[in-house]
């Protein structure tokens, strides 16, 4: 015992040596570990002229961040998106100017605290803003020059922020090389998609992106006129104030209403507002929206952005598809600029971001381009697409993987699979009005789910004709745009919904509504038309819904001769997504989508394929990184027998005492344990008791005795922080081997609510690993006397019969040592009678059942035995009889268990 003790005083010696010299070591490598440079902004109004002629005078509210290193360094100019404001982009300018780059971040016309109205990044408006701001960091000291007003600059952002750059760099020659993130090539296109390649004029109106789009430049909820559109924080913009500007703590003015133009029109331009109001009311994109929309486009500047280009662009995105990204590459690289493009894990739609990385390879294209590092930005190739990586073995969080490839094959990949489709031609309907509408994504909430990819496909009934494959004989990559080709047939007895007012609201008179479509330049009208939504799904099995790749959705008007049938080849959404081996590919196409404009008459098609299979890309060249282990998992084995060899030398002469055959026959030892709270208090205090073979043993005690911390460290639940207990002769650690031998039901029943009862005693044995014909159900069952009820769902029970399906469960395998926490909760009294019977006559049959209970009447009918317990110590133990002759009775009348208890306890009832 004595040297028991050396050891134990010792042992927590080492111990604190051990974590005093991490402590140090950790203070020291705090102390030495460079900490990151301190960037601090400089907020300035800059104001420009801007306009077709050159004669309006807009004040933007900027802010330069010089660069951590000091000295002259290139120049970035980097961006926000649409309804943000300079702040947005605040904690990626810090990162730039750590990184040695001066930064200039402003807020565009008509967002945050500058003037002028939003014009959609208009070569006449924010374009030549952006000239004046490049001239303004041509004239910074800390700023390196390529020659008199011509910095060495940069620009980058993403959506709002990515086409600017684009822009910028088409009307600005100063401009050395950008990284444009989630952003377009053909804004018309965009917002009018028709996967049939025939153009925006034909397309189908992105109605629910385009609102938001609109809303996200329109007042702000309770804001007070023109003062709080050129300012406040309202809904969908970010709050302005930095660095103690802007005159925190003034006193505000009182609001004003709004004029009927501030709210209809927001701080949209007029023409801007006009050209949006008429396209959203009709569905269909006049000639002068198209012209509009492209003006602000790169499409409307080919062969002018001739310089470095990464385009990075989010896989989740039904706003701005890799299909922008594409047309941007392909334009770029046609003047013999370098381009590199990267899909990455994010979007409009929401996924991880990759905020890290994205940051990593904007400094690498920079550091190559603006600091002619030759080294830099090496990690990733022309083309990078993110992949899933499972999960870290040891952070179970998500893994992304950047599969590499030379080069950029379009969306096209660089080979196509043809994979075969079955399918009968199938009826489908245009419900009138359009509703209700399937829905492919979520405008605007997709990352609602934290990142994590959510399956929100929903096709309605009747709505949707689908061709499927037969199952893949092996894993299918798909890199790109898949392509279908459909044929379509109106029914005689219903119109194509084309042939009425578009999507209106009001469709009464057909003919005038397309008559007003023609004159407002929607394009030549077919005899007919007819609107459907293309998706190419990924089918797993019956048991499991299918999986739309990044909810994206191919939109399609096809035309319909007169009286005749109409045929499109559909380019269905780019995407790189792996369809498993097993799986089928599933092509549908629905008349609705929640995301689009419909056309609001009812109408009947039928839908069938005019060529049966669908063409699907693949890349062979990307590479993915190998997915091994990290290091620290490498590491973690060695250290763990390192370890092991330490715990073995420092206790090998106590592994001796893990087992006492003395006590092979005594079911239950407890001595000396100790369980102290967090703060000190004792909940178990030196407590000792033995019980027997053929014993019931109550152990009795108020609320807060001990008596589950006990029943928990009985059964290896928790360790104790002092003394031990040994189940036939051997000591409980998490995990011991004896604790087979011992069921147990404490702190209520726990089961699968959806299994039936048999099916959660099953599992849980299975779980177990032991023979099945070592459970002994049919005892079990006994037990729990539920009768028919054994084969409901666990959730129709009530509380009584899941009690007693609990510790049928804890007698599964009949083990010699049965321990129940208040068993009698629930159950009735011709059920707690036999409960106690059943007990009783389990004990008789040489085995040991403990009860902790509050029901003190029924434990002096059930036990023999009792330990009292009060405070977390020991107050009494003996058999029942003993403890009842041990107070002479009042009055003459019996002596009851309740009375005892309530006497050794000191309170009196």
């Amino acid at each position: 015992m004595q040297r028991g003790g050396k050891r134990a005083v010792r042992g927590p010696g080492i111990t604190v040596v051990a974590v005093i010299a991490v402590l140090v070591a950790g203070v020291a490598v705090w102390l030495v570990w460079p900490s990151e440079p301190d960037v601090r902004a400089r907020n300035q109004m800059i104001t420009v002229v801007d306009g077709p002629g050159d004669d309006q005078r807009v004040t933007l509210d900027t802010s330069f961040f010089p660069p951590a290193g000091g000295g002259r360094a290139p120049a970035v100019l980097l961006a926000h998106g649409f309804g943000g404001s300079k702040q947005s982009v605040k904690d990626a300018a810090v990162r730039l100017a750590r990184g040695g780059y001066a930064v200039l971040t402003w807020s565009a016309r008509g967002f945050g605290r500058s003037s002028g109205q939003i014009a959609l990044n208009s070569p006449d408006y924010e374009v030549k803003d952006v000239r004046q701001l490049v001239d303004w960091v041509a004239r910074r000291p800390e700023v390196r020059l390529d020659a008199a007003g011509d910095p060495r600059v940069g620009v980058a952002g993403g959506s709002y922020g990515g086409a600017i750059a684009l822009m910028a760099a088409a009307h600005d020659p100063r401009i050395d090389a950008i990284v444009p993130q989630i952003t377009w090539y053909d804004l018309a296109d965009a917002l009018f998609p028709n996967a049939t390649g025939q153009g925006p004029e034909s397309g189908v109106f992105k109605r629910m992106w385009a609102g938001l789009f609109f809303s996200r430049g329109g007042p702000a909820p309770g804001a007070a006129g023109l003062a709080a559109l050129g300012g406040g924080s309202g809904a969908g913009r970010e709050a302005d104030g930095e660095d103690g500007e802007d005159g925190a703590g003034a006193p505000s003015a009182p609001p004003r209403p709004l004029t009927a133009e501030e709210v209809r029109c927001g701080r949209f331009l007029p023409e801007i507002c006009d050209m949006y109001q008429k396209v959203a009311e009709s569905g269909r994109a006049t000639a002068d929206a198209v012209a509009t929309l492209r003006r602000s486009s790169p499409i409307s500047v080919p062969g002018r952005i001739k310089v470095p280009t990464l385009l990075l662009q989010g896989q989740r995105d039904s706003l701005f598809t890799l299909g922008q990204a594409d047309a941007n590459a392909r334009a770029i690289a046609a003047t013999g600029a370098p381009v590199e493009v990267a899909w990455f894990d994010g979007g409009h739609d929401g996924g991880n971001g990759e905020v890290d990385w994205l940051h990593d390879r904007t400094l690498g294209w920079f550091d190559r381009h603006l600091k002619e590092d030759g080294g830099a930005g090496q990690a990733g190739g022309a083309f990078t697409v993110t992949r899933d990586g499972g999960r870290d073995p040891g952070t179970r969080r998500p893994v992304q993987l950047h599969a590499v490839a030379d080069g950029y094959p379009g969306l096209s990949g660089t080979g196509q699979t043809s994979v075969p489709l079955s399918g009968p031609d199938q009826q489908v309907a245009n419900p009138p009005g359009g509703s209700p509408a399937s829905i492919s994504a979520v405008p605007g909430f997709g990352g609602l789910g934290g990142g994590a990819t959510a399956n929100l496909s929903i096709d309605m009934a009747g709505q949707s004709a689908t061709f499927d494959s037969a199952p893949l004989a092996a894993p299918l990559q798909v890199t790109g745009s898949s392509t279908v080709r459909v044929r379509v047939t109106p029914e005689p007895s219903a119109p194509a919904a084309g042939d009425a007012a578009g999507s209106g609201p009001d469709t009464g008179e057909a003919e005038a509504g397309a008559a007003e479509a023609r004159a407002g330049g929607g394009g030549t009208r077919a005899a007919g038309e007819v609107t459907l939504f293309a998706k190419l799904y990924d089918v797993a099995g019956a048991t499991q819904a299918p999986i739309l790749p990044e909810g994206l959705v191919a939109p399609v008007r096809i035309a319909i001769p007169e009286g005749g049938s109409g045929e499109a080849t559909v380019t269905l959404p780019a995407i790189d997504h792996r369809f498993e081996a097993g799986h089928r590919l599933r092509v549908a196409f629905t008349t609705t989508d929640l995301g689009y404009s419909t056309p609001a008459p009812p109408a009947v098609y039928k839908v069938a394929l005019a060529s049966p299979a669908v063409t699907v890309p693949t890349h062979a060249t990307l590479r993915t990184p190998s997915t091994g282990p990290a290091w620290w998992i490498w590491a973690l084995p060695l250290l763990s027998l390192a370890l092991a060899a330490a715990l073995l030398l420092a206790g090998r002469r106590r592994a001796a005492d893990e087992h006492d055959p003395e006590l092979d026959s005594v079911p239950l030892r407890i001595h000396g344990l100790t369980k102290a709270y967090r703060n000190g208090e004792l909940a178990v205090n030196d407590l000792s008791f033995t019980v027997e073979h053929g014993q019931v043993l109550g152990l009795l005690g108020p609320n807060g005795a001990g008596k589950t911390t006990t029943l928990r460290m009985l059964m290896g639940l928790i360790k104790p922080d002092g003394g031990e207990v040994r189940i036939f002769g051997h000591r409980v650690v998490p995990g011991a081997p004896v604790l087979s031998r011992l069921g147990s039901f404490v702190e209520g029943p726990g089961f699968l609510p959806h299994l039936n009862g048999r099916d959660n005693l099953e599992l849980y044995w299975k779980a177990t690993g032991r023979p099945a014909e070592d459970a002994r159900f049919a005892e079990a069952l006994e037990i729990a006397d539920l009768g028919k009820a054994l084969d409901r769902a666990v959730r129709t029970y009530s509380q009584g019969m899941r009690q007693r399906l609990a510790i049928a469960q804890a007698m599964l395998g009949l083990p010699d040592l049965l321990v129940l926490d208040e068993p009698t909760n629930g159950l009735d009294p011709p059920q707690i009678r036999e409960m106690r019977e059943v007990l009783i006559r389990y004990a008789r049959g040489g085995r040991t059942v403990i009860v902790s209970s509050h029901l003190l009447a029924e434990v002096e009918q059930t036990c023999s035995h009792v330990v009292v317990m009060h405070r977390g110590r020991l107050v009494t133990a003996g058999t029942v009889a003993e403890l009842l002759s041990s107070r002479t009775p009042v009055n003459g009348s019996g002596t009851r268990l309740e009375d005892v208890f309530l006497d050794l306890i000191g309170e009196k009832a």
